[in-house]
């Protein structure tokens, strides 16, 4: 018969007993369609690396299962329908692992290191090593630790001090009030008309010479000279014609 390697995961509500009863079921199904369960094996509650049906968190087991196809995939129906079972996976293979898997061993590995935390370590020559003995350090007297202590606390008042930013908030208002008073002094004085005045009044002058020099009368008296002048030249003309007739 086909030979497949089964594994289920279970709902991380379900307490330990209810998953090992949801096995047998199944084990049960498998057996009553003519097949038969070479190796079970249950990992416990372990993490999922992602959320299936919003659990965080899963009962596994593994099965090797010697059965029909019948009997799968009437066990695969069972699991589809039970709200316990969130997720499971069959793989058809050659031949079934009789031993251990490889998440028992891991298992069994981890057990195994439970308790290095208390193991001896042994010895470590770093630390076992004789040092020798300690040598005293020379102790300063009190009078030089304490002109030592007033130099250290007279260079931390001269950092201090050279530290501090000038102050400029009184010279920066004083400024801002003298330009104030000089924007104040500049908008209240008034207007310098007196050029405007004069300009006015000349530009009023020349219209008057203007309107003056047109409504005086034309100059006729030289035209009436010249035409009398020309009536003489014509009637000394005749003159002359008429003694030379």
């Amino acid at each position: 018969m086909p030979l497949y390697e089964h594994i289920l995961l279970g709902r991380q509500d379900i307490s330990a007993q209810q998953f090992e009863g949801l096995v047998e079921t199944y084990q049960a199904i498998i057996k009553d369609n003519g097949g038969s369960i070479e190796k079970t094996e249950n990992w416990g509650i372990k993490n999922l690396a992602y959320k299936i049906k919003k659990n965080r968190k899963a009962h596994f087991a593994l099965m090797n299962i010697d059965a029909p196809h019948e009997a799968v995939a009437e066990m695969e129906r069972q699991m589809g329908i039970s709200t316990d079972v969130i997720r499971f996976l069959t793989l058809r293979m050659d031949e079934l692992d009789a031993g251990p898997s490889a998440m028992m061993k891991r298992g069994d590995r981890d057990d195994r290191r439970g308790g290095r935390g208390d193991r001896d370590r042994g010895p470590r020559g770093d630390r076992d090593r004789d040092r020798g003995p300690r040598v005293e350090r020379p102790k300063a007297d009190k009078q030089d630790t304490g002109k030592v202590a007033q130099a250290g606390e007279k260079d931390a008042d001269t950092s201090k001090a050279d530290t501090s930013p000038p102050d400029t908030s009184k010279a920066d208002t004083s400024k801002a009030e003298t330009d104030k008073a000089d924007t104040s002094k500049a908008d209240t004085s008034p207007p310098d008309t007196s050029k405007a005045d004069a300009d006015t009044s000349k530009a009023e002058t020349e219209k008057a010479d203007t309107s003056k020099a047109d409504t005086s009368p034309p100059d006729t008296s030289k035209a009436e000279t010249d035409k009398a002048d020309t009536k003489k030249a014509k009637t000394d003309k005749a003159d002359t014609s008429k003694e030379e007739e």
